[in-house]
């Protein structure tokens, strides 16, 4: 099935309903549970607002809503039965629905997740075979895609097709497109979604998806500057700071709870701190000391007292929080263990950060204390 299209095609034809043509045509495509699903948002009786497509080219939704002669501030609502895994430009896709649904519009979409996709190859293949098969999977079809240079060899051999997404970098690419993740439905092996436009795209060209990464974080006086550090989440993470606070909250520390975004590999690299260790470019280049309060993104530092915001901002970043000094047991215990660290820092910065440095060693090195 190339494409399903809106019924009015013709300028002046008249309104009309078309019971069960569309219910009937998904029907055939997707599971009945994803049907189900769509109708919760739309209604598929009447289409007047809304375009179905199945197609993985961002031409053709534009091409559509073109054809149709509508101001596309007027699409209420963008259906696409393609998998986002078949989309070789996801982003594209994503930013161009977004262009054309009016606030508060509705992306409906599916995706085959990485999770969901180990199980359907596991239950594929017997023992051991569904292993072997799903290691090598991992590697050419997640792995590859993300690496520098070698992910556009893979796409020219794949045209971006069955490449594998995780759930976490679904969302991520949804918030950066300017959409607010609304619910999700398992069926057919498939997370079917209904995203909100809530803003425009933040067209990032810089997105990064390979082993190194930079992170943009508040400096000294506020200014904004890249953070290196070793991948420990699924890419697109950094736009989902605010839904893992609003769904998850905050541990014991201050950081995120049980948070989704870190990877298996990434929870061994926090825990021994070796994902930070290309901080140390930032320590050489000098955005950061040695010693110093955490650089934080925008959204967690817009957690701060707004007072203390200010006060902080004084100050450069550094490589060691004074949180290994004295461990925190929520934010606002957090924000108390900076403010005594930078008020004694003011009074004498080398006695201060000497102090802070031998206890914060102790701490790691003798009371085995760990990032989360």
């Amino acid at each position: 099935m190339g494409q399903l299209q809106h019924g009015l095609m013709y300028e002046n034809a008249p309104k009309q309903t078309f019971p069960n043509l569309y219910r009937r045509a998904l029907g055939a495509e997707i599971p009945a549970e994803a049907v189900k699903f769509i109708e919760e948002w739309v209604d598929l009786d009447d289409l007047w607002d809304s375009v179905i497509l199945n197609t993985s080219s961002p031409l053709n939704l534009i091409n559509v809503i073109s054809w149709r002669g509508y101001d596309g501030s007027e699409i209420g609502s963008i259906i696409n039965i393609k998998r986002l895994n078949d989309i070789r430009y996801v982003n594209k896709f994503l930013e161009s629905a977004n262009e054309y649904l009016r606030p508060g519009g509705y992306l409906i979409g599916c995706v085959e997740t990485s999770q969901q996709r180990k199980d359907r190859l596991m239950e594929k293949f017997a023992f051991p075979f569904n292993h072997v098969y799903y290691f090598f999977d991992f590697w050419v079809k997640r792995v590859w895609p993300k690496m520098p240079h070698l992910k556009h060899l893979y796409f020219l051999l794949t045209l971006g097709r069955n490449r594998v997404i995780s759930e976490m970098e679904t969302y991520g690419r949804l918030y950066s497109c300017g959409y607010k993740l609304l619910k999700t439905v398992d069926a057919g092996g498939q997370m079917f979604f209904v995203a909100q436009k809530i803003a425009e795209p933040d067209y990032n060209s810089d997105a990064s998806y390979g082993p190194l990464i930079k992170l943009r974080r508040v400096g000294k006086n506020g200014k904004i500057f890249n953070v290196y550090k070793l991948r420990t989440m699924y890419p697109y993470s950094e736009y989902l700071q605010a839904f893992i606070y609003d769904n998850y909250g905050l541990q014991k520390g201050g950081k995120f709870k049980d948070d989704p975004r870190v990877t298996t590999m990434g929870r061994i690299f926090r825990k021994y701190w070796i994902d930070e260790l290309p901080m140390l470019i930032n320590w050489l280049k000098g955005d950061v000391k040695l010693m110093g309060v955490r650089p934080l993104s925008k959204h967690y530092f817009g957690l701060y007292p707004k007072e203390f915001q200010d006060y902080r901002k004084q100050f450069k970043p550094g490589l060691i929080p004074p949180v290994y000094v004295e461990i925190p047991k929520s934010l606002e215990d957090v924000v108390d263990i900076e403010c005594r660290y930078l008020k004694a820092y003011e009074r004498n910065p080398i006695l201060t950060d000497m102090r802070y440095f031998w206890k914060a060693f102790c701490n790691i090195v003798f009371k085995k204390v760990r990032s989360n």
